[in-house]
């Protein structure tokens, strides 16, 4: 399993592995699956500043992950919310951990100071591997989304990437990183 940063060549592939979370999960709140061009600019606002990164098994798109800005105010700056989707045949072989060690390791070089995820709360394989790799639960939404004709709870799990009495300057953009090639 290769880790690297996404293209939007990747974008069709990634699309198709997102679809059935959308359509008959609950993993997404979202009702219908974007159209390419949305998810397309979707991809495109988020990699403006954040990293987005694709799992890739001989050639396939096995899954992405990406970073966020949880909230727009200020004083919200050092927190980053995290996304990951793995398809149906590449889950449970390791591709979900190393997306993420990416994205933690991106983020922490860039200043942030905690990654977040939002979590279905009735979504146990997602809040087990949150857990695993050391997100804490911190708050639960009741009833925060209403979808398939039903109300679902979401629950927030955090991880700490650094201490930070003194957060510092604002954090860096993906793409100022200067880094070089991934």
């Amino acid at each position: 399993m290769r880790i690297r940063l996404a293209t939007s060549a990747d974008l069709p592939a990634m699309l198709e592995i997102y679809r059935p979370h959308v359509e008959a999960g609950t993993a997404s709140f979202e009702y219908e699956t974007p159209s390419l061009e949305a998810f397309g600019a979707r991809f495109g606002a988020i990699t403006a500043d954040f990293p987005w990164y694709a799992a890739e098994e001989d050639g396939a798109v096995a899954g992405f992950a990406y970073a966020s800005r949880p909230f727009g105010r200020a004083a919200y700056q050092w927190l980053a919310e995290l996304s990951v989707y793995v398809g149906a045949g590449f889950q449970g072989r390791g591709a979900g951990k190393a997306l993420y060690a990416a994205l933690e390791r991106d983020l922490t070089d860039m200043g942030y100071v905690s990654a977040w995820a939002l979590i279905t709360k009735e979504n146990a394989a997602s809040v087990a591997f949150h857990e695993k790799l050391g997100y804490r639960f911190m708050a639960e939404m009741p009833d925060a989304g209403f979808k398939f004709g039903r109300w679902l709870s979401v629950v927030w799990y955090r991880k700490d990437l650094r201490d930070a009495p003194d957060p510092g300057p604002a954090p860096l953009r993906f793409r100022d990183l200067n880094r070089g090639e991934e």
